[in-house]
């Protein structure tokens, strides 16, 4: 990555599948239609087309999976598309604070904004919903801060923020 260039989809998959391709016998694949874990050997990690918040998202994903749920197609969680119903939707919002606040660890190690996801494209969302899932999502920041990231979601965001600051790093005169 040069001074200024954003992380990029291949940069990222790269980047995981240095990190954990041997030691977790995982691999981070892009350009699928839609996010999915598949275990087996390799487990495979799919996101969305070549979404960098897409890659980001289903790692966190796989950062919180136990062993067990690392042995299920897409961890064992039901997944529900666009259109979810308002009992849906809430069930949503239990379950994906936890791995959004790792989302955004790594969308701050990696220097991209992050916004939470409601991923429900076309539902109307109350306003104060959002503000309820926002905060939860800082509840488990705030404990993160406290307690440490889950230890490959640590692990990722060093490897983030070493990508990123090498590329921030002005490259040295050679000439003087």
């Amino acid at each position: 990555m040069s001074s200024g260039e954003l992380l990029d989809a291949h940069q990222l998959t790269r980047l995981f599948n240095r990190e954990f391709a041997v030691s977790d016998e995982t691999e981070l694949i892009g350009g699928a239609a839609e996010p999915y874990y598949q275990p087996g050997a390799p487990h495979r990690v799919y996101f969305r087309a070549d979404y960098v918040r897409s890659a980001l998202h289903e790692v966190a994903h796989w950062c919180v999976a136990g062993s067990r749920r690392r042995q299920l197609p897409d961890y064992g969680y039901w997944y529900s598309p666009d259109g979810r119903d308002a009992e849906q939707q809430q069930a949503f919002f239990a379950v994906e604070a936890r791995p959004q606040a790792i989302e955004r660890y790594f969308c701050e190690a990696a220097g991209i904004p992050f916004s939470p996801s409601v991923d429900n494209v076309g539902a109307h969302i109350e306003p104060q919903q959002l503000r309820r899932f926002e905060a939860r999502i800082q509840q488990w920041c705030d404990q993160f801060e406290r307690i440490g990231l889950p230890p490959r979601a640590a692990r990722f965001v060093t490897a983030l923020r070493s990508m990123t600051r090498l590329s921030r790093d002005p490259v040295p005169d050679i000439a003087a």
